[in-house]
């Protein structure tokens, strides 16, 4: 004979059953805080292809903008065409940059403040003394840049990477690693520009 107390362990097994095979189980890179980062039926248009490809280029860039200064070529137009094709300023609200070498304005929301940091701030009108020009490394310049994702979190036309690159210099082949995090978004034309990037030097005890 069935009691109650029975009869609710079979609706509760029942119930989780549906559940179980209802929904799908999210990965790892589908979780932020415990919780689907990516809402249910919302295809991602941008591509983990697609950060990786405008993580080259941005890591292309700076090699490129290191070259050109050292051949004493427009280190600075090559810069300011980078910015203009990478990042989004121009075309969000918002970007939303804190760059490593920056200490008494640690934020950069306008272009002219980001092109202060890559090029240094005696190029650029109104650039900031402590600016020695990340792109060229202060004039010993970069030979390679390496993007080495932690994880990347894809959500519709945005997406969120975080993990570590490395940067050579091109005077002495040493290696420099930072910390990053970079949100990149999807605009009209179909191509991808940053709206996020923080980066910082390894903590160190």
């Amino acid at each position: 004979m069935c009691t109650n107390s029975n009869l609710l362990q079979i609706l509760l097994l029942l119930l989780t059953i549906l559940v179980a095979t209802s929904s799908p189980v999210p990965n790892s890179s589908q979780l932020a805080f415990g919780f689907p980062f990516r809402r249910r039926g919302k295809k991602a248009t941008l591509t983990r292809e697609k950060v990786e490809a405008a993580q080259k280029a941005w890591g292309d860039a700076i090699v490129n903008i290191s070259s050109i200064h050292k051949e004493g070529g427009d280190f600075v137009g090559a810069a300011g065409k980078a910015a203009g094709e990478l990042y989004g300023y121009g075309h969000f609200d918002k970007v939303l940059f804190k760059p490593t070498k920056a200490a008494k304005y640690p934020f950069r929301p306008t272009a002219g403040e980001a092109m202060s940091y890559f090029v240094g701030g005696t190029n650029v009108e109104g650039g900031y003394d402590e600016d020695k020009g990340f792109a060229i490394n202060g004039g010993k310049g970069w030979s390679n840049v390496e993007f080495n994702n932690h994880d990347i979190v894809l959500d519709g036309n945005s997406a969120v990477a975080s993990g570590e690159y490395k940067f050579t210099c091109a005077t002495t082949g040493d290696i420099t690693k930072v910390e990053y995090s970079f949100g990149y978004r999807s605009i009209s034309d179909g191509s991808v520009r940053i709206w996020l990037h923080h980066s910082s030097v390894p903590y160190s005890a």
